[in-house]
């Protein structure tokens, strides 16, 4: 055995760079208008079933 040992993981690879902030700005982008949809789904269909 070798005495190096490493503590950190090894990278995979192909690894890019941090992309945590376009993975949240790809959530919002569809997540809000989801959101949205659903609050006007619930608003019309409350409509529709109470007159």
């Amino acid at each position: 055995m070798s005495g190096k040992s490493s503590t950190s993981p090894p990278e995979a690879p192909g690894a890019g760079p941090d992309r945590r902030g376009l993975i949240a700005f790809a959530w919002l982008w569809v997540g809000i208008p989801l959101a949205y949809g659903l609050y006007e789904l619930v608003r019309k269909a409350t409509q529709l079933f109470t007159g």
